[in-house]
């Protein structure tokens, strides 16, 4: 499969206006593809538009959490745009590393509406088209949080558990369809993401990558281009992905 091995496919990237979702949406359309691109930040998505200025691009204003913002979307897509054939669920985000018993209950609820519920609805609102077709991808942003706790993870990594659980339940659904189905499940990449756990601390937020050549939002959406450029009868069920210089921590021990 060569450079345009996105030609004549249609993306509906979530959470699109930076990170992951800006990088894959862009490499979507370097390889010939079509992207409707979503996010609530709708001068981050005029800028992508000016930037990118080609009409494989369709930018739309999305709010996963509201299931109205969701079906506005779908119902006023233009026809060139409806046959979405690939879907990447990349809305969501981390807020707080407070244990559990300090943590405030609205951040928790947040990222559960975000990072839970607003996939869920759009991954029900496309799903359908693509059964009927017989093809399609959806991946779905999880992390390696899924996989392993840490103090303060709590909700955020619970809330990637079930990414990664529902990604395997629906391959489990799909089973005599052609659509596939992929968790990919990153480490450290140093995007917006910290900024927006530690609600606008810069400083905080550097600190976590300080010293580590941690990966970039393109360095995962290369990834994720691997798995759309495999051939069709190839399932990545779960790909968990870490710079060199992350590993997983040792058991934590009290000697108090």
């Amino acid at each position: 499969m060569g450079e345009n091995w996105a030609e004549g496919r249609i993306a509906l990237v979530t959470g699109a206006t930076s990170g992951f979702g800006e990088a894959m949406a862009r490499r979507i359309l370097a390889a010939g593809g079509q992207v409707i691109a979503t996010g609530r930040r709708v001068d981050r998505l005029e800028a992508l538009v000016r930037d990118v200025a080609t009409d494989r691009l369709l930018a739309r204003e999305l709010d996963v959490r509201a299931q109205t913002s969701i079906d506005a979307l779908l119902s006023g897509l233009p026809a060139a745009f409806a046959d979405i054939d690939i879907l990447y669920n990349n809305a969501g985000l981390a807020l707080g590393l407070g244990k559990a018993h300090q943590a405030d209950l609205s951040d928790w609820e947040t990222m559960i509406e975000t990072n839970v519920t607003g996939l869920v609805r759009v991954t029900r609102a496309v799903l359908p088209g693509m059964v009927a077709r017989n093809r399609g991808d959806v991946i779905n942003l999880s992390s390696v949080a899924a996989s392993y706790p840490y103090p303060g993870g709590n909700v955020y990594g619970g809330t990637k558990a079930f990414v990664r659980q529902f990604s395997l339940n629906l391959r489990a659904d799909l089973l005599g369809t052609r659509v596939r189905v992929t968790s990919i499940e990153p480490g450290m990449a140093e995007t917006e993401f910290s900024v927006v756990r530690f609600k606008g601390d810069e400083g905080a937020a550097g600190n976590v990558y300080k010293g580590v050549h941690a990966m970039s939002a393109d360095d995962v959406a290369l990834v994720c281009e691997s798995v759309l450029k495999l051939p069709a009868h190839i399932n990545v069920n779960t790909l968990e992905i870490m710079p060199v210089q992350q590993a997983f921590a040792p058991f934590a021990v009290d000697r108090g």
